[in-house]
């Protein structure tokens, strides 16, 4: 079983899930992977807290149509162009914002 959502991830490792289809993991592969990695080797807690650390930035990547703001957050970080083709749109700059302060709380940027 995988779990179709970063937010339920965890939860699902904990009843046997064996991985994610994620979005998160995009942003932050070392962290969501950190998580897996814990909760395989049977470590709830640093899997729980790597959950909960997680949790705000997989709300900030759904606050708009996905990808735009995974797009935004991998140009934020400098890893591609902040360039979009029709039909997306750029992400609104309140959500832009906010997510910027979820990556500098994550020590992402």
């Amino acid at each position: 079983m995988l779990s179709g959502d970063d937010a339920t991830a965890f939860p699902l490792f904990a009843l046997g899930a064996r991985g994610v289809i994620s979005v998160v993991s995009n942003v932050a592969p070392k962290e969501m992977s950190a998580m897996w990695d814990a909760a395989a080797a049977g470590d709830w807690q640093k899997a729980r807290e790597l959950h909960y650390k997680l949790l705000p930035l997989g709300e900030g990547l759904f606050v708009e149509a996905n990808p735009v703001p995974v797009k935004a957050a991998l140009a934020m970080m400098g890893r591609l162009a902040d360039e979009l083709r029709p039909p997306l749109y750029p992400l609104a700059e309140q959500h832009r914002d906010k997510l910027r302060g979820t990556l500098r709380d994550l020590r992402l940027l």
